[in-house]
């Protein structure tokens, strides 16, 4: 891998949400432009006027913030190449297209809609791979002049090479050899004046000093046409990577938009807004998506800053990759053990306000500790968490009831628990266990039947932290308030 400045762009369509696919494309492109002291481009590609979607735009530029994958140059900060929106720069892709029909390496296309369905239906009838049957790649310029100048509509067609073979190269794949018999005359330019992705894509990329197009493999068919377009203006290749499809979880096919509504079922999303809501951190999707596609060993736990040391094209592997979940859930809680504090404190007070409760921070402090091994995701803080900043829980009267025993039997433990508790000026978790683990000695009673009655007492659950430590966060009057509470409960039981 050359060690000179790479500019790597990601260049999404706001056609909808942000997903894991331009995530990893994003990523990638990132490291090697920090590797190498580059730059890194978001350019908005929104030349589908028809597909693009409301709030897209912004959707991807906070998708990639909180990745924390700053860019340099993007459509909202600027630089030294826009404007980073493609809708902007309709005049330069028109004069670009003007230098290719004046080079004789495109031409003007008066077919209209209902010719062209016409001839795809014959040549599908016959058998044949539907294709542009060239009727106008020959037409008389000056004729071709007149037709525009009486306001008919047309496009512009990129005149390929109809002998010999285009080989590209792709930094993963080595050489690809395409017969030009095989290739179409494409639609650079449409009749709105809008260019197509295959024009665009090419110009913009020469305009901003793109060094590596990172892409998706499913750009591989149409690599021939694009190579083709940088030679007949020609300009340098920047070197070109396509990327290594995602697939099923199953291992078997492509992943679909039905495969990702079924993951949402068991709570995951390949949509990054979606993770972020579902509680995944951004290092955790980071480090889980760079290992779908980098030859390195699959359980290695990074930084983003690890990552940039760690990173080279050349480890970029070609080979498909399935979507683990559970991988995700497994980086994303070694990420969770990694944050400090404070930080995760920060992360987590967002889900218990969301949930309407009143949160002190040195609470949340104390209860962190006790919590942070527990948590896959940072939603899961509720489950585990909630009850330290509750006024009051509500407690099932049958999880009050310990195994084996009846409900008069349990309201006696939980009052004699709360004549222990009550006879000490404070709840410190050591002076409260010693006296209830003295009482399961005495009365005969297993330890999980008292210490089961009084955490799900006190928090209102069958699972929790540890249950002593919890009660010297949450303090002494409303441990006894809650334990009272829960007497009464069992009274009416």
């Amino acid at each position: 891998m050359s060690n000179k400045p790479a500019r790597t762009r990601i260049a999404p369509s706001p056609t909808g949400h942000m997903h894991l696919g331009t995530a990893r494309v994003a990523l990638y492109d990132y490291l090697l432009a920090k590797k190498t002291g580059g730059q890194f481009i978001l350019r908005i590609e929104d030349t589908d006027l028809k597909r693009t979607v409301p709030g897209a735009e912004q959707e991807i530029m906070d998708g990639l913030r909180w990745l924390g994958l700053t860019y340099d140059e993007g459509p909202d900060i600027g630089g030294q190449y826009g404007p980073y929106r493609q809708t902007e720069r309709r005049e330069i892709y028109q004069a670009h297209a003007k230098t290719l029909v004046e080079k004789g390496r495109a031409y003007p296309c008066f077919c209209s809609p209902e010719r062209l369905d016409k001839v795809r239906q014959a040549q599908m009838k016959n058998k044949e791979n539907p294709r542009y049957d060239g009727a106008c790649r020959s037409l008389d310029p000056d004729d071709a002049a007149r037709r525009i100048a009486s306001g008919e509509a047309y496009t512009i067609r990129f005149k390929m090479p109809q002998e010999g073979a285009t080989v590209a190269r792709d930094h993963l794949r080595g050489d690809i050899v395409t017969e030009n018999k095989q290739l179409n005359d494409q639609v650079i330019l449409k009749t709105d004046g809008l260019p197509t992705y295959h024009l665009a894509a090419i110009v913009d990329d020469h305009e901003m000093k793109i060094t590596h197009v990172m892409r998706g493999s499913e750009w591989l068919g149409t690599f021939p046409l694009h190579v083709n377009i940088v030679r007949a203006f020609g300009w340098d290749e920047p070197v070109w990577i396509h990327l290594s499809v995602f697939l099923k979880p199953s291992g078997k096919g492509k992943m679909s938009k039905r495969e990702a509504a079924e993951a949402m079922k068991d709570g995951y999303s390949i949509f990054i807004k979606d993770m972020q809501e579902l509680g995944f951190t951004p290092e955790g999707v980071l480090n889980w998506s760079a290992l779908m596609g980098w030859g390195v060993a699959e359980d290695d736990v990074m930084t983003l800053d690890q990552m940039i040391e760690r990173f080279s094209i050349d480890s970029l592997t070609p080979s498909p990759a399935a979507v683990n979940f559970q991988k995700l859930d497994h980086f994303n809680a070694t990420h969770i053990r990694l944050l400090t504090t404070e930080d995760l404190a920060a992360r987590l007070k967002p889900y218990f306000t969301r949930e309407g409760l009143n949160v002190r921070d040195d609470v949340l402090l104390k209860m962190i500790p006790l919590i942070r091994e527990r948590l896959t995701t940072l939603d899961d803080c509720i489950s585990f968490g909630a009850f330290f900043f509750k006024d009051e829980v509500t407690p099932n009267p049958e999880d009050l009831i310990a195994k084996g025993l009846d409900a008069k039997q349990s309201a006696e433990i939980a009052r004699r628990a709360y004549q222990i508790l009550g006879a000490g000026p404070s709840l410190s978790h050591e002076r409260s266990e010693a006296p209830m683990r003295a009482y399961v000695e005495e009365s005969g009673y297993s330890a999980s039947q008292v210490f089961g009655i009084l955490r799900v007492a006190v928090t209102g659950q069958k699972v929790s932290p540890p249950l002593f430590e919890s009660m010297e966060i949450i303090g002494r009057e409303i441990c006894l308030q809650r334990i009272q509470n829960a007497i009464g409960i069992l009274e009416k039981t």
